[in-house]
């Protein structure tokens, strides 16, 4: 098994269980800002990764440039300068960076909030910042002197410069885009009424272009003279930026799911596949049904075709938890959600819990572990949330056939069971473990650490390995302290390798190393965890 998005991983393998995927890896762990630099290659940033990548766009070869591993947190958009140097806009850390032609690394800023749109004109850089009551400024990099063009934006992004000299922006918040001169002076409104935009692109022949982030993927077309606009519907969820190459086609990034497209009036070209981001939590629902959450989005797809599709539901999605024909997500940003698949509806079940990851089903609502409070609260069909037990840090539970509630805490390296109110310990010494699920009597476990699956006995904590060398978590080398999750500026997705069990006896694991959910079923008739005896690790 190759991974395509990280170098490091080795090949899983396992003696017990066949392994095999359910989608494809992600070469790009999402794509936002794109520009073709000086080589002629298209350069992407991927936010959510903290690395910037080249793609050749002819074979959609791609090469990791600024790895994870840099400086950068978090790049959101780029720009390249006359001599070809890099600029970045590392929105969550809220900088801009320069990297110059032979690699090396400059802090230009560190006083523009939530940057993303930045633009070069000739030797002048130039950046928005994404944000209610945001600005358009320049940057001088010999200096880091910021001069303010515009404010008041509802929220900036993409941006260039058009024909008449003007630099050109959407304001998200509002549907609207807008220029303002290099120079100076009033800000003036170009257009109203504009399909969610997200990027303003000029074309070779000058035609205005509006990207929206919609999920119809709408691509408006403006002629700067008349004002005369048309739209296309490329079927493109969640578009970021876009390109134009050589021969004018142009190429769009993707932030709900990654990849690169070609799209044009008769159609898309795929050029680097659309992926997950995570994935993140992973349930199956009675019928066989896979949902991932995904962070932009709940993936869904057939545990046959293995076909994760667009999203479903919801942002910031974590934790997924399927059953009785509805499906609940925790989100990042605090809030339990629950989606009935058959109406497409969505009902806000509880909000402001801190960082709710892990979520199952158990008898009268809901069992979640809010990660950033240090506790495992049960949410009943009224949606009252009472708290069962405090731990330093958990991230997943499970309830097993008798109504027994666990929970994994990755600081804690530990399995537990709640009883009552209290903890008590099925197994500890783990590293990092997080996923868990119930699977024939057994408790099973991720642990991210050593890249590991565990069966564990519930009552003894005798563990045995099942598999081994998982695509999850970062590889070797690349450690990351996120901060905790904010919308301005925008946080990325704490890590999470979600574990569940089907309903025909195979385990789905989240494969967040590669953009996967990998399908486990038994190989070979096992033999059940022993009740006494020392643990095997």
């Amino acid at each position: 098994m190759v991974n395509t998005r990280f170098p490091g991983f080795g090949t899983p393998r396992s003696e017990r269980w066949s392994m095999s995927r359910l989608n494809r890896p992600s070469p790009l762990w999402g794509s936002n800002g794109i520009t073709f630099g000086p080589d002629e290659r298209l350069y992407v940033a991927q936010f959510l990764a903290g690395q910037i990548s080249a793609v050749d766009a002819t074979t959609g070869e791609v090469e990791v440039v600024v790895p994870a591993d840099g400086p950068v947190q978090a790049p959101d958009d780029l720009a390249f300068g006359s001599d070809g140097s890099m600029y970045i806009a590392d929105i969550t850390p809220q900088r801009v960076w320069r990297r110059s032609p032979d690699g090396e690394f400059t802090l230009l800023s560190e006083e523009i909030r939530v940057p993303n749109g930045i633009t070069c004109v000739g030797d002048r850089l130039f950046v928005n910042e994404m944000r209610p009551g945001g600005r358009v400024v320049e940057l001088l990099p010999e200096t880091g002197e910021v001069v303010v063009l515009a404010d008041g934006l509802a929220m900036g992004n993409a941006m260039q410069q058009g024909p008449d000299g003007s630099l050109y922006y959407p304001h998200m918040m509002t549907g609207q885009v807008w220029r303002v001169s290099p120079d100076g002076g009033p800000a003036q409104e170009v257009a109203d009424d504009v399909h969610e935009p997200v990027a303003v692109r000029f074309d070779h022949d000058g035609a205005l272009v509006v990207l929206s982030r919609g999920l119809t993927g709408i691509v408006t077309r403006i002629d700067p003279d008349t004002g005369r606009r048309s739209t296309i519907e490329t079927g493109v969820a969640g578009m970021d930026n876009a390109a134009f190459d050589r021969e004018n086609r142009m190429l769009v990034s993707n932030y709900g799911s990654g990849g690169v497209t070609q799209v044009d009036a008769l159609g898309t070209r795929t050029v680097v596949g659309r992926g997950l981001h995570g994935p993140f939590g992973v349930a199956a629902d009675e019928a066989g049904r896979v949902y991932a959450g995904d962070h932009f989005r709940l993936a869904d797809g057939d545990l046959v075709t293995g076909d994760l599709v667009q999203p479903v539901a919801g942002g910031a999605c974590h934790g997924v938890a399927a059953g009785c024909g509805l499906v609940h997500i925790t989100s990042m940003h605090g809030d339990v959600r629950t989606f009935d698949p058959a109406t497409r509806e969505v009902r806000m079940r509880v909000e402001d819990l801190a960082e709710p990851t892990g979520i199952a089903i158990t008898e009268g609502g809901l069992l979640v572990a809010e990660t950033g409070a240090g506790r495992v609260v049960h949410i009943d069909d009224s949606d009252a949330v009472t708290p069962i037990a405090e731990l330093p840090h958990p991230v997943d539970v499970a309830v097993d056939d008798e109504g027994s509630h666990y929970a994994s805490d990755d600081s804690l390296g530990a399995v537990v069971r709640i009883e009552g109110g209290s903890v008590v310990t099925v197994v500890d010494g783990l590293d990092q473990p997080q996923g868990i699920t119930v699977h024939e009597g057994a408790l099973y476990v991720v642990e991210v650490g050593t890249q590991r699956l565990l069966a564990v006995s519930p009552t003894t904590g005798e563990t045995r390995t099942e598999a081994e060398s998982l695509p999850v978590g970062l590889p070797p080398g690349i450690q990351r302290d996120d901060p905790p999750p904010t919308l301005f500026p925008p946080a990325r997705p704490r890590p999470f390798a979600g574990l569940t069990t089907t309903p025909d006896g195979a385990l789905l694991l989240a494969a967040n190393g590669e953009g996967t959910v990998l399908r486990l079923t038994p190989a070979t008739l096992t033999r059940p965890l022993r009740e006494a005896g020392s643990a095997q690790r």
